[in-house]
């Protein structure tokens, strides 16, 4: 995969691009600041990015800012968010087009090589990842959503893998049910979300951002 790394920290954005590489992929840009993510982003129109969060010149969302932007230039442009902590509208606004190729971690799992290079191939290829702590915190933290209080508590941890961006069958291993249980878990969770079959949408995507939605 062509990649490109954003992180203004030189130790950490030297790792990953030291980890990338080790793995096979190749990093044709990196950036330190907003502004040049951007124009990394729209220059190189990788495969997927690696942005983190909080980037000069604010220190405060530039590295998001930046891959919103490239993602209106370039829709569907594969972006992995990285941030120090969790923030649900970090995520809420990656996934807010609906077109997946969007990830969010928690850069300490950057530590855990093998999950997170996983996670970064299957944003490029289209689907969504999101750090299972980040999953773990929003579900310790409650949600006021009402559709989702309809769901059962099987169909809650069918959602929670699903927003880690795992596959039917992958989910079905973790839970130890068949992958047609699974198939009929997503679809009666689907319902109860209100999710239609419509082949201009990611259902995947928009069950994930009802998860993450509040009213």
């Amino acid at each position: 995969m062509r990649i490109v790394v954003a992180e203004d920290l030189y130790l950490l954005r030297d790792g990953l691009v030291r980890l990338v590489e080790a793995y096979g992929h190749q990093v044709v840009a990196t950036a330190a600041t907003g502004p040049e993510t951007l124009d990394a982003l729209l220059t190189w129109r990788p495969d997927v990015a690696v942005i983190d969060v909080r980037m000069p010149p604010t220190q405060s969302d530039e590295g998001l800012r930046a891959a919103l932007a490239a993602r209106r230039e370039l829709p569907g442009l594969p972006v992995l968010i990285l941030s120090q902590h969790v923030e649900q509208l970090y995520a809420r606004e990656l996934l807010a087009d609906g077109a997946g190729g969007v990830g969010y971690f928690l850069k300490e799992s950057v530590f855990h090589a093998d999950q997170f290079i996983d996670a970064l191939e299957r944003v490029a290829g289209g689907g969504t990842a999101m750090d299972p702590d980040v999953i773990t915190k929003l579900l310790s933290a409650g949600s006021s959503n009402r559709r989702l209080e309809r769901l059962t508590e099987r169909e809650h941890s069918v959602l929670g893998l699903m927003a880690e961006g795992l596959s039917n069958q992958a989910i079905g291993q973790r839970l130890f049910l068949s992958e047609s249980a699974i198939s009929k878990y997503t679809t009666s969770m689907f319902g109860k979300l209100g999710i239609t079959d419509d082949d201009n949408s990611n259902r995947r995507v928009l069950a994930v951002l009802a998860y993450l939605n509040t009213p």
